[in-house]
C-alpha cells in the first residue's frame, strides 16, 4: 500500500495508524449513539448543572479601586503604598469651578467657593478639604505671625480686599496652577478622602453624595460650571464601566449572534440550540466566578461577551457538518452521529488550545486580566461540555428540517481551493513578503497607558477630567518622599537648599505645571518673620530658625489643615508632588529617569527616592505586563504546539501549524502600528489570548487534511481540496462570528476592552487569510514528495 504521508515509516505503521483512527472513530460513534439514546436525562442533567453553577452569580461584585490593576508584587504599587503609609493614605476629589463669564475673584464666586468648600467636608470619608478660600495665608502683624483663611467667613469683599486676595493667590506657588488658573477664570476645591477599603460600595457611596452635592450647588449657582475629577471619581468610573459593559454588550452580543446565525445556518432549531449552548456556557462561567469570589473589573466584565463568541465556534462546526450530512441524504440520527465522529476530537483540541491561551493570562502582572483568563477558560470548558453533550441531545429532540439549497458556499470553497493550488508559489512568497513588511512596523508602536484615556470622551469622568486639564491643571501626579537622613532633618539649611533646587529644577521640566513643596512654605514663613520684607523671601539659613518657624506655623493651623500630608511624623522627610500636563506614559517614563538621575547626583540622602503615584504605576503597567507575558505566551505556544503534535500524531504537520498560528499576531500588530501607532495594556495579552483562538481554524483544516491523507489516501493537493470543501464553509462562518463578537467590544466604554476587541478581531481575520492562503501552499510544498494518485472527484460532504 502506498504511504499516505502521515508518517515516514513502513506500510505496517500506516495500517496501525489507520487502525488507531478506526478505533477512535468507533469510540466516538458509540458515544454519539449513547447521547441520542439518553437524550432526555442528558438535557435535564445539563440544565441542572448549569443552574447550580450559575446560581453563584449572586456573589459577584464589582471592584471600585484602581489598585486592582496592580499585583501585590508590583514595585510601583509597593512604593506608592509605602509613601501613603508615611504620610496620609488618601484618595482625592477635585471640584473644578468656572464662571460662565469673568474671573473667580468676585464676591458671588468667592462666596460660592466657600460654600462648596464647607459642603465638601460632609462628603463620606472626607478628612481634609483645601480650596482658594480656606488656604492658610500667613502674614506679619507687628511681631506676630498671623495665619488665617485667605477668604475668611464674614470678610467684606470690597474691591480692595478682592484685589488683595487676587494678588496673594496669583503669586502663591502653592495655589497657582493648582487651586486657581493663571488667568483667574477657574478655581478648585480639593477634598481628600480616606476610605477604609472594606466595602466595594465606598467609592459609589461617596460619588453619589458628590453628584447630589454638585446638582444642588449648580441649581443655586447656575452661572458656575462644576466638573469633578480625581482618584475617587476614577475608581467609580471603573465600576460604572464594568456595569455598563455587562448591561449593554451582552444583550447586544446576543442580538448580533442571533442575526448572524440565522443568516449563516438558516435553521431555527440550529439557532435555538446554539443560543442555548452559549447562554449556558456564559452563565456557568460567571456563576463559577461568583462561587470563587472573583470581583469584576472592566477587563473581566467582558468575559461573557468573549465566551458567547467562542462558544459559537464549537456549535457551528457541529451543526454545519450535521446539516451537510442531512443534505447528503443521511437521517437526522445518522447525521448527528457523523457530526460528532468528524468533529469531536477537533472541537476538543480547539477548546483545549483556547483554554491554554487564556490560562496563560495568569502570568499577567494585572490581576483583572488573570480574572479574564480564568473566567473565559471556565466558559470555554463549559462550552465544550455543552457542545458535545447537550447540543446533540437537544438536536435529537428538536424537529429539524433541512431545506435543499444550491451549494454556493461549497462551490466557492472548491473554486478557492483550485485558485490556491494553481497559484501556491506566488501566494506562499507573497504572504511571506506581506508578513515581513508588516513585522517591520511593529517596533514603531508606542506604549501609552494614560488612565484618563481609558474612557470614552463622552463618559462623565473623561468629560470632567478633560475640562479640568483644559481650564486649570492636570490630574497626573508624581509623588516623592525626600528623605533628610535624620529626625528633624527637614529643618537643616543644606536639606532645604537642595530641596529648593530640586523643586525649581522640577518646575522647569517640560510637562510639569505645578509643584507642591515644603520650600515654598518655608520661604513665605521666613518673609513673614522678617516683617513681610520681600527681600527675605528665601529659605532660612539656620536650622533652629527653620524649626521654630515650622512649629509656630503648625500650631496656628486649624484642625484638618495640618502638614501631615507633607511632613512625616519625626520630620525626617517631606513630600513633593508634581502635577503634570496630559503627557504620554512614554514621556512620563523619560521624566522619571531624569528625576531619579538628578536626585542620585544632587541629594545624597534621597538618592534612592523614586517618583510614585497612580500615574507612575500606569506608566509602567504595559511594559511590566509585556515582560511578564513573554513567559506566559512562550509556555502557551509550547503547550499548544505539543497538543497539536500529540493530537495530530504528526510531528512535521504539528510543527508546520506554528506558522499560521504565529503569523496572524504579527500581521495584526503590523496593521495596528500603521493605522493607530500606540497601544497600552492590551498589547501585553492579545498575543497569548488570540493564539489559543486562531489555532481553531488551523486544527480543523489540518484534521480534515489528515483525514483525507489517511482515510482516503489522497495526495497533498487532493487533501487540500478535500479540506476546503468539507471545512472551508465552517471556517469562514466561525471566523465571521468570532470577528463580529470581538468587534462588539469596540462598543465598550472602556478603552482597554475596545483595543483588545479590535486587535483580536484583526488577528482572527489575519488567521483566516493565513489558513486559506498560506497554510495550503505550505502543506503541498512539504508533502509533495509523497504523492498518491488523486481520486477523480471530491464530494463537499463533511465527514466523507
Amino acid at each position: 500500500m502506498a504511504d499516505d504521508g502521515g508518517h515516514d515509516g513502513s506500510g505496517s505503521a500506516d495500517r496501525s495508524e489507520q487502525s488507531s483512527e478506526a478505533r477512535r472513530s468507533n469510540r466516538v460513534t458509540t458515544y454519539a449513539a449513547w447521547v441520542i439514546r439518553w437524550r432526555w436525562p442528558i438535557i435535564l442533567l445539563a440544565l441542572m448543572a448549569a443552574v447550580l453553577a450559575a446560581s453563584g452569580a449572586r456573589f459577584l461584585s464589582f471592584s471600585t479601586d484602581y489598585r486592582v490593576f496592580f499585583s501585590e508584587q508590583n514595585p510601583q504599587l509597593q512604593a506608592f503604598e509605602e509613601l501613603q503609609n508615611i504620610y496620609t493614605k488618601d484618595d482625592a476629589l477635585l471640584f473644578v469651578v468656572k464662571p460662565a463669564e469673568g474671573k473667580v475673584f468676585t464676591p458671588s464666586t468667592l462666596k460660592a467657593l466657600r460654600e462648596l468648600t464647607e459642603a465638601a467636608w460632609r462628603i463620606p470619608y472626607a478628612m481634609r478639604v483645601d480650596s482658594l478660600t480656606n488656604f492658610q495665608h500667613s502674614f506679619a502683624e507687628g511681631d506676630d505671625l498671623t495665619v488665617r483663611d485667605l477668604v475668611p467667613d464674614g470678610l467684606a469683599l470690597t474691591p480692595e480686599n478682592l484685589a488683595q486676595i487676587q494678588d496673594v493667590a496669583l503669586n502663591e506657588p502653592l495655589l497657582i496652577n493648582r487651586m486657581v488658573s493663571p488667568d483667574a477664570t477657574t478655581a478648585a476645591v480639593a477634598a481628600t478622602l480616606t476610605m477604609p477599603q472594606k466595602s466595594p460600595r465606598e467609592a459609589p457611596e461617596a460619588m453619589a453624595y458628590v453628584r447630589d452635592l454638585v446638582a444642588k450647588f449648580q441649581r443655586a449657582h447656575p452661572d458656575l460650571h462644576v466638573a469633578v475629577t480625581g482618584l475617587v471619581a476614577l475608581n467609580n468610573a471603573f465600576s460604572e464601566a464594568s456595569v455598563n459593559d455587562l448591561s449593554t454588550l451582552v444583550p447586544l452580543m446576543y442580538g448580533v449572534l442571533l442575526l448572524t446565525l440565522l443568516i449563516l445556518l438558516r435553521s431555527v432549531s440550529g439557532v435555538v440550540t446554539t443560543v442555548a449552548v452559549i447562554g449556558l456556557s456564559a452563565g456557568t462561567a460567571m456563576g463559577l466566578a461568583g462561587w470563587l469570589g472573583i470581583k469584576l473589573t472592566p477587563p473581566s466584565a467582558v468575559a461573557p461577551t468573549i465566551i458567547l463568541t467562542l462558544a459559537v465556534a464549537d456549535s457551528v462546526h457541529l451543526l454545519v457538518t450535521l446539516f451537510g450530512a442531512m443534505r447528503g441524504g443521511m437521517t437526522k440520527r445518522d447525521a448527528i452521529v457523523e457530526s460528532l465522529r468528524v468533529n469531536f476530537h477537533p472541537v476538543f483540541l480547539t477548546s483545549l488550545t483556547t483554554m491554554i491561551g487564556f490560562l496563560s493570562l495568569n502570568f499577567s502582572d494585572a490581576p483583572p486580566f488573570r480574572d479574564l483568563g480564568n473566567i473565559t477558560s471556565m466558559g470555554v470548558i463549559a462550552a465544550w461540555f455543552y457542545s458535545v453533550l447537550f447540543l446533540p441531545a437537544l438536536m435529537a429532540v428538536l424537529p429539524l428540517r433541512v431545506k435543499p439549497r444550491a451549494n454556493g458556499s461549497a462551490h466557492a470553497m472548491e473554486r478557492l481551493a483550485e485558485f490556491v493550488i494553481a497559484r501556491r508559489r506566488p501566494l506562499m512568497w507573497g504572504m511571506t513578503g506581506l508578513v515581513v513588511a508588516l513585522a517591520v512596523w511593529i517596533p514603531r508602536i508606542e506604549l501609552n497607558d494614560q488612565f484618563v484615556n481609558y474612557f470614552e470622551p463622552d463618559i462623565q469622568f473623561r468629560v470632567d477630567t478633560d475640562f479640568a486639564m483644559e481650564n486649570l491643571s492636570g490630574i497626573y501626579q508624581l509623588n516623592f518622599s525626600i528623605d533628610a537622613g535624620q529626625p528633624g532633618g527637614i529643618s537643616e539649611p543644606d536639606y532645604l537648599a537642595r530641596l529648593g533646587a530640586f523643586t525649581e529644577w522640577l518646575r522647569a521640566q517640560p510637562g510639569v505645571v505645578h509643584v507642591q513643596s515644603l520650600t515654598d512654605t518655608m520661604r513665605r514663613l521666613n518673609k513673614n518673620m522678617h516683617g513681610d520684607d520681600p527681600s527675605f523671601y528665601r529659605l532660612p539659613e539656620e536650622r533652629d530658625l527653620a524649626a521654630q518657624y515650622l512649629l509656630l506655623f503648625e500650631m496656628s493651623l486649624p484642625y484638618g489643615l495640618d502638614l501631615n500630608n507633607q511632613i512625616n511624623v519625626d520630620k525626617s522627610a517631606s513630600r513633593v508632588i508634581a502635577t503634570l500636563e496630559n503627557i504620554t506614559t512614554r514621556e512620563a517614563r523619560r521624566l522619571n529617569s531624569r528625576l531619579e538621575a538628578w536626585l542620585a547626583e544632587n541629594m545624597p540622602t534621597a538618592r534612592d527616592a523614586k517618583p510614585t503615584g497612580p500615574f507612575v504605576m500606569f506608566s509602567y503597567i504595559a511594559e511590566r505586563n509585556i515582560n511578564a507575558m513573554l513567559g506566559g505566551t512562550a509556555l502557551a505556544l509550547v503547550l499548544i504546539s505539543f497538543s497539536l503534535i500529540l493530537a495530530l500524531r504528526h510531528l512535521k504537520l504539528g510543527l508546520l501549524s506554528l506558522v499560521p498560528n504565529m503569523v496572524p499576531a504579527v500581521m495584526a500588530f503590523g496593521v495596528w502600528a500603521i493605522t493607530v501607532g500606540e497601544l497600552g495594556l492590551p498589547a501585553s495579552v492579545v498575543a497569548a489570548t488570540s493564539l489559543g483562538i486562531i489555532v481553531d481554524d488551523t486544527v480543523h483544516f489540518l484534521s480534515k487534511y489528515l483525514r483525507a491523507r489517511r482515510e482516503k489516501q489522497l495526495d497533498a493537493e487532493g487533501a487540500v481540496r478535500y479540506a476546503f470543501s468539507t471545512v472551508g464553509t465552517a471556517l469562514w462562518t466561525t471566523s465571521v462570528v468570532l470577528i463580529a463578537g470581538f468587534a462588539m467590544l469596540t462598543l465598550s466604554s472602556f478603552e482597554l476592552n475596545r483595543s483588545l476587541g479590535l486587535l483580536t478581531a484583526i488577528t482572527i481575520f489575519a488567521a483566516l487569510v493565513a489558513d486559506f492562503l498560506l497554510l495550503p501552499p505550505l502543506l503541498i510544498a512539504l508533502d509533495k514528495e509523497k504523492k498518491i494518485a488523486p481520486q477523480s472527484s471530491i464530494q463537499p460532504l463533511a465527514g466523507q
